[in-house]
């Protein structure tokens, strides 16, 4: 049952906030290191920002109408247990679980380590960094929520203002020329494509706020508004950023490097430059596990409110305490478990795959109904667009990464006797 309108306390621009805290994370501040060394041009890397950055867009346009269709918590662990079964509904919960959050957090401790360890060279093991950001945001969320939106939009609004600076002064400081290898004869497509999948994880969180709908006032003009801002905002800066990152440095030096936006910092004004923008960095990936660690409990807690997850994460209108404690616990086991690379390629196959499922849902509900009472822009040829680039890159990870694609698919399959013990077990 939705919340009453007196407990949906989050505005637009709380919502919105959310949206831009859970983007800008561990994959725009790494990913173009590693695609640089794929793709080898610094025009094809920002080339691939630029589809990305229009891909979330229309998937941000096509989430906006699913939660005019269902505005509540829960993301799509709702909406395809409403609109297909609840099985499949569960499958994209599970998801969320390990590659929609768990997984997300983990990279964004991850970042955090390779930069401060990288840059200030702690007397640490490097998982000791994000052990202790993860579990700080778990611990802050857990005791304090109200508190936690207040200072997620001032982290947010701060960290915007820090990262626009260093656009503005990168993009006037960047040298006329910087050598790069001459262009290959034919474009990469393949490159390209799983280029493309470790980008989706970077704008991934375009569907943050869906995820607490319950708790965002006028929900049917909120969602859409909130999504569309923080995914517009998140892809105009990514665009400026990562001109800087690639260009910053000869490609030589950049690819490869998960510190990417630390190299290119020291190229423009030195040591100094280097650990400002590390400071910075930091702040961004730590504001990234805050926003995750909001929203994925409440997925958690919607399921176990419909009988398919334990009743110890149950909300009831509450703070989700035990479904905090279970993201965080999960998070930091990953980040002594993984690495960054070989999760960039996992989140951006796996949630790819579940967005592309759910837009698919929404296409086949309005089918159904005609599209009566649907007000949202553009459909279904946006959805149809959203749907065919996330299948261009997932058929290309699978060919070139199949091991990552693979533990994708197989962490999807997982849930399936997964969901028939919870069944029984509530028969």
């Amino acid at each position: 049952m939705a919340q009453s309108q007196t407990e949906r306390r989050l505005d637009t621009r709380s919502a919105a906030a959310l949206v831009v805290a859970n983007m800008i994370g561990a994959g725009v501040f790494t990913t173009s290191g590693f695609a640089l060394g794929d793709l080898g041009q610094p025009q094809y890397v920002l080339f691939a920002w630029v589809v990305g950055g229009a891909i979330a867009l229309c998937g941000a346009l096509s989430y906006g109408a699913l939660a005019q269709r269902h505005p509540d918590s829960g993301g799509e662990y709702l909406f395809l247990s409403r609109m297909v079964h609840p099985l499949v509904g569960f499958l994209a919960g599970w998801v969320s679980l390990l590659a929609g959050f768990t997984a997300p957090i983990a990279a964004s401790g991850l970042g955090l380590q390779a930069y401060l360890g990288e840059t200030f060279a702690p007397d640490i093991r490097p998982e000791w960094i994000g052990t202790g950001a993860i579990a700080l945001a778990g611990v802050i969320h857990a005791m304090r929520d109200r508190e936690g939106v207040w200072l997620q939009n001032l982290a947010v609004a701060t960290k915007l203002v820090l990262i626009l600076g260093f656009v503005a002064f990168g993009l006037s400081a960047l040298p006329e020329r910087v050598d790069a290898p001459a262009p290959p004869n034919s474009f990469p497509f393949g490159a390209f494509a799983v280029t493309l999948v470790w980008i989706s994880f970077s704008y991934a969180g375009w569907n943050a706020a869906v995820y607490i709908g319950g708790e965002v006032r006028d929900p049917e003009r909120t969602l859409p508004r909130s999504l569309l801002l923080g995914t517009g905002v998140v892809t105009a800066l990514y665009l400026g950023l990562n001109a800087v990152f690639v260009y910053a440095a000869p490609v030589d030096a950049l690819a490869g490097r998960p510190d990417v936006g630390a190299v290119a910092a020291e190229a423009l004004g030195g040591p100094g430059l280097r650990k400002a923008v590390s400071l910075v960095v930091a702040l961004a990936l730590f504001t990234s596990i805050w926003a995750m660690v909001m929203a994925g409990p409440r997925v958690y807690a919607k399921m176990a409110e419909d009988g398919l997850f334990p009743q110890t994460f149950r909300a009831d209108g509450k703070t989700p305490v035990s479904a905090i404690a279970l993201q965080t616990g999960a998070a930091i086991a990953v980040v002594w478990w993984s690495g960054l690379a070989e999760l960039l390629g996992y989140i951006g196959f796996t949630l790819g795959l579940s967005s592309a499922a759910t837009v698919a849902a929404l296409l086949a509900a309005r089918w159904r109904d005609g599209g009566e009472g649907d007000r949202g822009f553009g459909q279904p040829w946006i959805g149809l667009l959203f749907i065919a680039m996330t299948l261009y890159g997932a058929y290309f990870m699978i060919q070139r990464e199949p091991m990552q694609a693979a533990v994708g698919l197989a962490t999807a399959l997982a849930g399936v006797p997964v969901y028939y013990w919870f069944k029984r077990r509530a028969s």
